[in-house]
């Protein structure tokens, strides 16, 4: 594959090291709606029901709360060769070259941190899990939507991804907030100005009857909402956010738009509350969720 057509086409899962694991291992199975599907190194795994992609979330037992690793996918190892030299000659620090990859479900990749020290994978030919079709009502997770970022230079990190990984920008926030789109979904990836952090992983809900289901699951659990549920207005998708017992920021989101990107033209939407929520009523705001902190571990490999 030409380097210049080998891209990123998806988000595979996110490595938490959390040093309340048995909390976070209860919360993703027992409320917020993931099928654990193998203990790997010590390591918890766990999967959405619609996706066949073998895990979205791995949890590690560590001393700190910290981001191990956000692996995305390529489509084939020449791709991810493709990618690496691109990688490799935009200067970022590598944390191994590709090769076969031991983890959880194997496949071929690399890693690397990017320019601001969060560390990333990109991988191919990963086994394949298991899937249904999703129901009206079932209120638990498709698969992952997408994954916000904080850079100190958010527009640096912005063509990083779309001249290095491929991706293509499909709309600003203002000037402070950058959708990114790798296949037909309008975001994949998104960065605000801030500390090197994750802000928050959401996740795909088959429709916003499922969000609302949802929601009722978390707060019956004793995970009450901390924004939403309401609808943005970039990618046009329904929103509700809450906190892991570790800490992190997830969401349930339904409804995000699917991009042509034939005819597709990126837009900056002007910052208001009927920008950031059109429907205006729901509880908390952007104020209510985890105040951005640089991650503990920046520019160090978990070494898993």
């Amino acid at each position: 594959m030409n380097a210049t057509t080998s891209r990123v086409t998806e988000i595979r899962y996110v490595g938490y090291g959390c040093p309340d694991i048995a909390a976070e291992r209860d919360f993703y199975r027992d409320v917020w709606g993931l099928k654990h599907v193998g203990t790997h190194d010590g390591m918890e795994h766990f999967a959405t029901e619609g996706s066949d992609e073998l895990y979205v979330v791995r949890l590690r037992a560590s001393e700190e709360k910290r981001v191990d690793i956000i692996a995305l996918a390529a489509d084939t190892r020449g791709d991810v060769d493709a990618l690496f030299a691109k990688v490799e000659a935009a200067g970022c620090q590598i944390v191994f070259a590709p090769r076969e990859l031991t983890s959880f479900g194997g496949g071929y990749g690399f890693r690397f941190f990017s320019a601001d020290g969060l560390p990333f994978e990109v991988s191919s030919d990963v086994a394949r899990g298991t899937s249904r079709p999703m129901l009206r009502w079932d209120g638990v997770p498709q698969k992952i939507s997408h994954i916000v970022m904080h850079s100190p230079d958010h527009k640096a990190m912005t063509a990083f991804f779309v001249d290095v990984l491929g991706f293509r920008v499909s709309d600003w926030l203002g000037d402070f907030m950058s959708f990114l789109r790798c296949n037909e979904w309008h975001h994949r990836i998104a960065f605000l100005p801030g500390p090197p952090c994750l802000n928050h992983i959401a996740y795909d809900m088959l429709t916003v009857d499922d969000m609302m289901r949802g929601i009722a699951r978390l707060r019956k659990k004793g995970t009450d909402i901390r924004w939403g549920p309401g609808r943005h207005t970039a990618g046009n998708n329904t929103f509700s956010y809450f906190t892991t017992p570790n800490g992190f920021a997830v969401e349930y989101t339904s409804e995000l738009d699917s991009v042509d990107d034939a005819t597709h033209e990126a837009k900056v939407h002007e910052p208001g509350p009927g920008v950031m929520d059109q429907w205006e009523t729901g509880v908390g705001g952007p104020h209510t969720m985890p105040h951005p902190e640089a991650d503990v571990a920046l520019f160090q490999p978990a070494g898993v």
